[in-house]
């Protein structure tokens, strides 16, 4: 039990918090929206438990993975050097073997999804992007963008998992999948900047790259702002989305009302970070995004359920 509390804290389980239920919404809507056909999708349990396992093995994976590269650089840091493999409590070999075990995980877990193959095909490549990231600090300051985007592939994922080769014949079945995602590559990309605004000081340091270390604390919040607006923007089209090209999401007032609440939680996120007070970073971080993801979650399952 002591050598799992050690792996999960290490993987910080607890985060995935932040993809999971965009998983799942993605999975409901394509289960639940009519294709031009004017038919549904039918719910497999295989389905959501392949949903379920993908999103656990995948990110375990990666979050390992990222802990490995960036052994050297914790360590150096004094906000993270009391992470798991700095304080010796994990050795590097163990976690390179978990890594490898859960991205053996991942790449079975799309067996489930079975007869639909492209889940399989697909599993190799997300996984190789899903680890890129981990690298994306030493070259790029847009790593933010890059986790976003790592991120932005679990809605449009679980989509081909349930939809399958639909996909192929309709391309344009898959822009709910697409609006949802780059609304989380904006989401995501900002909440990382005000995450990064601490360690901005570090990161010039060691020549790292980051939006932070390249303009400062005050402009970076000004683009997270500007991402965020963003991500409110491209969820406003997703009602839209039959006038796009795409099938009828049918969403309502009751999406609308959730969109002008999730509004109101970035609005709080951004008043609680402030260019001389970064105190609260973590309060912004955790609690206002998982409110974020498991509120949209809800109001737009409850919206689709009852139109």
């Amino acid at each position: 039990m002591k050598r799992l509390r050690q792996i999960l804290g290490m993987i910080r389980f607890s985060h995935t918090i932040f993809a999971l239920p965009f998983a799942l919404l993605a999975a409901v809507m394509a289960w639940l929206i009519k294709d031009r056909t004017g038919a549904t999708t039918a719910f497999r349990l295989q389905d959501f438990l392949g949903i379920l396992l993908c999103m656990v093995t995948a990110r375990s994976a990666a979050m390992a993975f990222n802990r490995l590269v960036d052994h050297a650089i914790d360590a150096d840091n004094p906000r993270t050097s009391i992470r798991h493999l700095p304080q010796g409590l994990l050795s590097r070999r163990f976690v390179l073997g978990f890594t490898l075990v859960m991205s053996l995980g991942f790449v079975a877990s799309t067996l489930l999804f079975f007869p639909n193959p492209l889940p399989l095909y697909l599993s190799v490549p997300v996984l190789l992007f899903l680890l890129i990231y981990s690298y994306t600090k030493r070259f790029t300051m847009w790593a933010h963008f890059y986790l976003g985007a790592a991120l932005m592939l679990t809605p449009i994922c679980a989509w081909i998992a349930v939809r399958g080769q639909t996909v192929l014949v309709a391309p344009l079945d898959l822009l709910p999948a697409c609006l949802l995602g780059v609304s989380i590559l904006l989401w995501v990309g900002g909440f990382d900047i005000i995450y990064a605004c601490q360690d901005v000081e570090f990161d010039r340091q060691a020549r790292l790259h980051s939006i932070p270390a390249r303009l400062g604390v005050g402009w970076s919040l000004r683009v997270a702002a500007l991402s965020h607006l963003g991500m409110l923007l491209v969820l406003m089209l997703l009602p839209w989305s039959e006038t796009l090209g795409g099938p009828p999401v049918g969403l309502g007032w009751i999406y609308h009302l959730g969109i002008l609440a999730v509004a109101v939680l970035l609005l709080y996120e951004h008043w609680l970070v402030r260019p001389d007070d970064l105190s609260r970073v973590n309060l912004a971080f955790f609690r206002v995004n998982a409110v974020v993801s498991i509120g949209l979650f809800l109001i737009v399952t409850l919206d689709l359920l009852l139109n």
